[in-house]
């Protein structure tokens, strides 16, 4: 059986990325001509990724109306963003009767490959992971979840968000995402346990690593070759940024 077809897609595409100073969805952010949540939805449909549901909130007409034309799309609303554990949430009924690997991806990270969905629901599926993250090695972390890693065997243990984050736990740089794998049979129960006492008062989606190593299940990592491929448009600045390396990649 081809595993990518045991794979649905949650992409969350809800906020409205205040940061932007746009009045527009951040996911409707065009980079290279195109719509940062496109860049997305074409790569993971190039990994074979073909069931796609997007969560969506801030003017969703305008986020709906970008995926026009494309087939197996699901639309879940999310009305109050009250974090990305709740946004994964708002989707448990759409995936009620699903069965197999739950990927949940970022609408506003467009520079993730096929390949790199593709190897992470690989690794996923082959190490019987309840949980599969992808992480990134970065210089300067600042801003991300940091991974947290056992000093005995190098198993992750639990991710912490930066303003959660001690010292120490502020100078790894190997961060978080905001990609997974989740397998079905596990997330909904979990998710049930997420909790708000946070820095933020948001049900964090991170949350179920630490839940999950709480209850003996595996948790599996796959760290990018290039970390470039894990940045997200939260600014005109990291607009402009990828926008440049785009512009330097010779065109096929």
């Amino acid at each position: 059986m081809n595993i990518h077809s045991n794979t649905t897609a949650v992409i969350l595409a809800a906020g409205k990325g205040t940061r932007m100073k746009s009045e527009h969805p951040k996911v409707a952010t065009a980079l290279a001509g195109r719509p940062l949540l496109v860049h997305v939805m074409d790569h993971l449909k190039n990994a074979n990724v073909n069931n796609q549901i997007i969560v969506v909130g801030y003017k969703k007409e305008e986020v709906i109306s970008i995926c026009e034309g494309r087939s197996d799309l699901t639309f879940c609303e999310q009305k109050e963003q009250l974090g990305t554990g709740h946004a994964v949430l708002v989707c448990k009924d759409a995936l009620k009767d699903f069965q197999g690997t739950v990927l949940v991806a970022c609408g506003d990270a467009p520079m993730i490959s096929p390949t790199s969905f593709r190897s992470l629901i690989e690794l996923h599926t082959s190490g019987s992971y309840a949980a599969t993250l992808m992480s990134a090695e970065m210089d300067k972390p600042q801003g991300y979840g940091r991974i947290i890693r056992s000093s005995d065997d190098g198993s992750v243990l639990r991710i912490v968000e930066e303003k959660d984050a001690s010292p120490e736990e502020k100078a790894v740089k190997e961060v978080n995402t905001g990609t997974y794998c989740f397998s079905s049979e596990y997330l909904w129960e979990g998710l049930a346990e997420v909790g708000n006492s946070n820095a933020q008062n948001e049900y964090y989606l991170p949350d179920l690593i630490k839940i999950f190593r709480n209850k003996n299940l595996k948790i599996g990592a796959m760290k990018l070759k290039s970390s470039i491929e894990s940045y997200g448009i939260n600014s005109p600045q990291d607009l402009e940024f990828l926008s440049n390396i785009l512009a330097a990649v010779p065109k096929k």
